[in-house]
């Protein structure tokens, strides 16, 4: 997803947190949301740190088949397309992944909950066919706007993300009545899929704050993590830091994830600055968001600092397609043709690496931790 500050220095989380003390409580306080629901306790370090104990080092794509432009395209009946989810996830197995972060979307689930429920279930079912873990991500303020359902549009020619649409949107700030809708969506899903050990990990908002939005993103961001607390799913919640300058929705972030992620692309060198920095919260941590060739965050210098710390590794895109993002966020190149250097994504549609010697590395290093 684009960035405007994308480097968490490792003085981010002491001068954000100085007030709260280097340890963490194991409880949070009861205080009262926006939704005058109040959150309940988080997960406690040591059940955090069990559970972590519990799980083999992830490793995986962000995941969006190269037949969808968008969540909507991905999820909605008429464009749902299990062969090609089937092949792609097959093509990830066979390197070594075990793991893909998932977006859904509010409006694939109003349209048709019951219909968007089993695409999801047969989602899970050719994901764990291939031993492939789900995160699963509700919300999102990365990219356009607006969006409705129905045929979605095409991409724009050498344009990143094009096509991606964010959730809820612009739609919040305009509608009186979408939180109700929100929250029983997202309500709808976890009591759905709360106790299904295919899915690992709920991220709930990714990028809260994105999109010039910034603290107007906090109360549903306070909400959802209300909504879920309230269903208390067997997998833990998250919703990942990415921006050091958003103050508020960073404290929020880290004080009720259960599991620690983050967003990383940069360097090895900023890469790790950035993961001291969250070590002092002492709970288990994924990286959800990584790998940008422009940026010098690379499989052969980000992923085996990640194995090395047991942090978890969900690089951005699986096989290039509708999405564009092989291109970078600000460098498109309008007549489509293809990059001299590509930005995100692994694979080629018809399955052959962009990179033989990426692909080299990373099953190399998923192999080495079977063992």
């Amino acid at each position: 997803m684009y960035k405007t500050n994308f480097l968490i220095f490792a003085y981010l989380i002491i001068v954000l947190f100085a007030s709260c003390g280097q340890k963490k409580k194991d409880t949070l306080s009861q205080s009262k949301m926006s939704s005058e629901l109040t959150i309940s306790a988080k997960w406690s370090e040591d059940k955090a740190n069990m559970w972590w104990k519990s799980k083999p080092w992830l490793r995986g794509a962000n995941f969006n088949p190269s037949t969808a432009i968008n969540q909507l395209e991905f999820w909605q009946e008429d464009s749902f397309d299990p062969e090609t989810i089937d092949r792609e996830l097959g093509w990830a197995e066979n390197i070594g992944l075990n793991c893909m972060r998932v977006y859904l979307h509010h409006v694939a689930w109003e349209v048709d909950n019951s219909g968007f429920k089993k695409r999801i279930s047969t989602y899970l079912e050719i994901a764990n066919k291939h031993n492939i873990m789900t995160i699963f991500v509700f919300f999102d303020d990365c990219w356009n706007a607006n969006y409705k359902a129905g045929k979605q549009p095409d991409p724009k020619p050498g344009i990143h993300n094009s096509g991606w649409v964010r959730d809820p949107g612009d739609l919040l700030f305009t509608s009186d009545n979408l939180m109700p809708i929100l929250e029983t969506y997202v309500k709808d899903i976890l009591e759905t899929f709360k106790n299904d050990e295919r899915i690992i990990l709920w991220d709930l908002y990714n990028e809260p704050g994105n999109s010039g939005y910034k603290n107007k993103s906090l109360p549903l961001l306070k909400n959802v993590f209300s909504w879920a607390r309230s269903v208390s799913p067997e997998q833990p919640l998250t919703s990942g830091i990415w921006d050091k300058s958003l103050i508020d929705l960073n404290k929020f972030q880290i004080e009720n994830s259960d599991i620690i992620t983050y967003h990383n692309y940069s360097d090895e060198i900023l890469h790790q600055r950035a993961i001291d920095s969250l070590k002092i919260y002492n709970r288990p941590m994924i990286c959800t968001e990584y790998m940008a060739r422009k940026h010098n965050s690379l499989f052969s210098n980000i992923m085996p600092i990640l194995k090395k710390q047991n942090i978890g590794a969900i690089n951005w895109g699986l096989v290039a397609g509708k999405s564009n993002t092989k291109y970078a966020w600000d460098e498109p190149i309008p007549d489509g043709s293809d990059p001299e250097l590509w930005f995100h994504d692994i694979f080629h549609k018809d399955g052959t690496p962009y990179k033989q010697g990426e692909v080299n590395v990373i099953k190399e290093l998923c192999l080495i931790q079977a063992k």
